[in-house]
C-alpha cells in the first residue's frame, strides 16, 4: 500500500497526528522568519521601534506573496489529493504541474511589479516620513525573492499531499534555520540592517524552492513533477485557482486589513501603536499557526476521504481536528493572560511600547478561543471541494466584520475601539461558521446514508 493509499484506511487520530504536527512544527518553524527579523531588528539600537515599524508596514505586502503561495499550493494540492483519491494519478500530476507553472509565472510578475511601484504601494500601506526608508531597505530586496517564497511555500502543500509530511517539515525547518543563522550575521556583523534581514530572509526561501523542485524531481517523491504537465491547461488552472480562493481571499483580506489597521494605529496611537501591533501580530501568528498546521495536516486526509466516498471517515476527521484547534486556542488564550510582558519584551523594552502592547495584546486577542472552531470549520468546506462555502466563511471574519470595525468603533471609542473590533470579528464568525458547519455535517450524514442503501440493494 502506498503512503497515499494509507489515507483511507489507517485510524484517523494516528493520521492526523503523522500529517498535523509536522505541519504544525513547520508552519512554526517558517513563521520565524518574520518574527524573527522582528525581534533582531527590534533589539538593534540603530532600528529599534522605528525599525519595527519599518517592517509592520511591509507586512501586509509579504501576506500578499503568501497569499500567492496558499492559492495555488493549497487549491493544487486539494485536486491532487482528490484526483489520487478517484486513482486518476495522470491527472493529479498534472495539476501539481499547472500548479508550479503558475506559481512561477506569478512570482516573476510580482516582484517585477513590487520593485517598479515600491515607493507608492508602501506610502499606500500606511507607511510615515520615519518609517519609509526602513521599508524601503527591506521590501526592495524581499520583493526581489517573491518568486522563491510562493514556489517554496506553495509547494510543500505537494509534499505532504504525496504523503510525506515529515519531508514537508524538513524543508520549512531547514529553511528557517538558515534565516535564523544569516540574520545576525547580516544585521549586526555586516552591518546592514534592514536589508541585511530581507537578504537572509531570502536567502533562506531560495534554498526552500529548490529543494521542493529537486524532491519532486528525484526519486523519493511517489508522483513527479513532469515537464508535460508544465504546460497550462485552462480547465485545471481554474480548478486550482478555485479551490485555493478561499485561503487566498483571507491572506488577501488580512494584507487589506493590516493597511487599513496600520493606518487607524497612525491616526489613533502614532508610531508606537504600529510598532505595538506589529509585535502583537508576531506573538498572534505563533498562536494561531499551530491551528493552521492542524488545518494543513487535514486537508488532504479530507480530500482524500471525500473523493473516495467514506465520508464517515471525513466526519471524523473534522470533528477531532476542531476538538484539538480548541484545545490550542484555550492554551493560548491563557498565555495571553497570564505573561503577556515576558511575551512582548522578547521584541523590545521600550517602556511606552511595553504599556501599550500588553493593553492592546489582551484586548485584541480576546475572542481567542473560537479562533481553532473557526479556522478548521471553514476550511472543511474548501476540503470536500466546496469552495464559495469557504469562502464566505473565511471572508466573514476579515471582510464582513472586522474591517467594517475596525474603520466604525475608533470614530466611537478612539484607539480601545481598534482593539474591541477583534473579538467582535472573531465571536460572530464563529457563530456563523457553526451554523454553516452543522449543515455541512447533515449532508456528509445523508450521502453515507445514501451510499449504504445503494450497497444494501445491489447486495
Amino acid at each position: 500500500m502506498s503512503s497515499t493509499d494509507s489515507l483511507g484506511s489507517e485510524q484517523i487520530h494516528k493520521l492526523l497526528l503523522k500529517y498535523s504536527i509536522p505541519a504544525i512544527v513547520g508552519m512554526m518553524v517558517n513563521a520565524l522568519y518574520n518574527v524573527v527579523d522582528r525581534i533582531f531588528i527590534g533589539n538593534s539600537e540603530k532600528l529599534s521601534h522605528e525599525g519595527l515599524a519599518g517592517i509592520t508596514i511591509s507586512f501586509p505586502i509579504m501576506i500578499l506573496m503568501l497569499a500567492l503561495g496558499i492559492l495555488l499550493g493549497t487549491g493544487g494540492a486539494t485536486l491532487f489529493s482528490i484526483r489520487l483519491g478517484e486513482r486518476r494519478r495522470e491527472q493529479a500530476e498534472q495539476a501539481m504541474g499547472n500548479a508550479f507553472m503558475l506559481m512561477l509565472i506569478l512570482g516573476i510578475i510580482f516582484s517585477v511589479v513590487g520593485q517598479i511601484f515600491l515607493i507608492p504601494v508602501l506610502r499606500l500601506f500606511g507607511a510615515s516620513d520615519t518609517v519609509m526608508p526602513y521599508a524601503v531597505d527591506y521590501m526592495r530586496i524581499i520583493f526581489i525573492g517573491s518568486v522563491f517564497q510562493i514556489i517554496g511555500l506553495g509547494m510543500n502543500n505537494f509534499i505532504r499531499a504525496d504523503g510525506k509530511p515529515k519531508f514537508a517539515m524538513i524543508t520549512m525547518f531547514f529553511s528557517a534555520g538558515l534565516n535564523i543563522v544569516l540574520d545576525p550575521i547580516f544585521i549586526f556583523g555586516l552591518d546592514m540592517g534592514m536589508a541585511g534581514a530581507a537578504l537572509a530572509t531570502v536567502i533562506a526561501q531560495g534554498v526552500a524552492a529548490v529543494w521542493v523542485i529537486i524532491y519532486f524531481c528525484g526519486r523519493h517523491s511517489n508522483n513527479k513533477l513532469r515537464l508535460k504537465h508544465l504546460k497550462l491547461s485552462l480547465p485545471v488552472s481554474l480548478k486550482i485557482a478555485t479551490l485555493g480562493l478561499p485561503g487566498f481571499l483571507l491572506q488577501f483580506a488580512n494584507s487589506i486589513l493590516n493597511m487599513v489597521l496600520n493606518k487607524g494605529l497612525l491616526s489613533y496611537g502614532g508610531d508606537i501603536a504600529v510598532s505595538g501591533m506589529g509585535i502583537i501580530n508576531s506573538l498572534q501568528t505563533l498562536l494561531v499557526l499551530p491551528i493552521i498546521g492542524l488545518k494543513q495536516g487535514m486537508l488532504p486526509i479530507i480530500s482524500y476521504n471525500y473523493g473516495a466516498r467514506l465520508y464517515m471517515r471525513v466526519k471524523k476527521t473534522v470533528l477531532l481536528t476542531i476538538a484539538a484547534g480548541t484545545a490550542i486556542a484555550i492554551l493560548g488564550f491563557i498565555l495571553i493572560n497570564l505573561i503577556p510582558q515576558l511575551m512582548i519584551s522578547a521584541f523590545n523594552r521600550d517602556p511606552e511600547l511595553l504599556r501599550f502592547s500588553t493593553r492592546a495584546l489582551r484586548t485584541w486577542l480576546f475572542g481567542f478561543p473560537v479562533v481553532g472552531f473557526q479556522i478548521i470549520s471553514a476550511n472543511f468546506f474548501q476540503a470536500i471541494g466546496r469552495p464559495y462555502s469557504a469562502t464566505l466563511l473565511t471572508l466573514s471574519r476579515q471582510v464582513i466584520l472586522l474591517i467594517p470595525a475596525v474603520l466604525i468603533f475608533p470614530i466611537m471609542w478612539g484607539i480601545d475601539g481598534i482593539l474591541y473590533a477583534a473579538p467582535f470579528a472573531d465571536i460572530l464568525s464563529a457563530g456563523l461558521t457553526g451554523i454553516w458547519f452543522w449543515m455541512g455535517i447533515r449532508k456528509l450524514d445523508i450521502a453515507h446514508a445514501t451510499d449504504a442503501m445503494r450497497k444494501n440493494k445491489s447486495i
